[in-house]
């Protein structure tokens, strides 16, 4: 017989996987990224920008799905380092435009290694990862 707590268990939420799940994958990039000094945000927001050299930062949010208030402080700290340039429109200056630096592209090349040293982490075959790409993508698109 079900108990009527079943539905509040956390054994029984779908969430709580994909959250700790979410949180130790990103705790392994830590030592890979810690090389690149990047922290994981950064870390997608340059794979991005790597992939796109330059656009707004309404659609880089949409890309990583991150709201301006977090992604302003990600791309600052970009900017110190000399890996990105934020700039104004010139045709709306509500707009800002963020672009990549030659020191940001150069450090994809440093980046490159990351996946396979994070493939290694994941002891799962390359037909579970891509169902498991699958599956995450289309709740991604449910939800949104």
């Amino acid at each position: 017989m079900k108990d009527k707590y079943d539905a509040i268990k956390l054994e029984n939420q779908l969430c709580f996987p994909l959250y700790a799940v979410s949180k130790e994958i990103v705790k392994k990039y830590k030592p890979y990224l810690d090389e690149l000094d990047l922290t994981y945000t950064q870390y997608i927001t340059m794979m991005v920008m790597w992939e796109h050299k330059s656009m707004n930062v309404k659609e880089l949010g949409e890309y990583l799905y991150l709201d301006s208030g977090t992604l302003t402080p990600v791309l600052k700290k970009l900017e110190q380092k000399g890996w990105l340039v934020r700039k104004r429109d010139s045709r709306d200056e509500r707009v800002l435009n963020v672009s990549l630096t030659e020191e940001g592209l150069e450090l994809r090349e440093k980046a490159c290694k990351v996946p396979e040293q994070m493939g290694n982490c994941l002891k799962l075959s390359k037909e579970e990862i891509d169902i498991l790409y699958k599956v995450l993508y289309k709740v991604l698109d449910t939800i949104n």
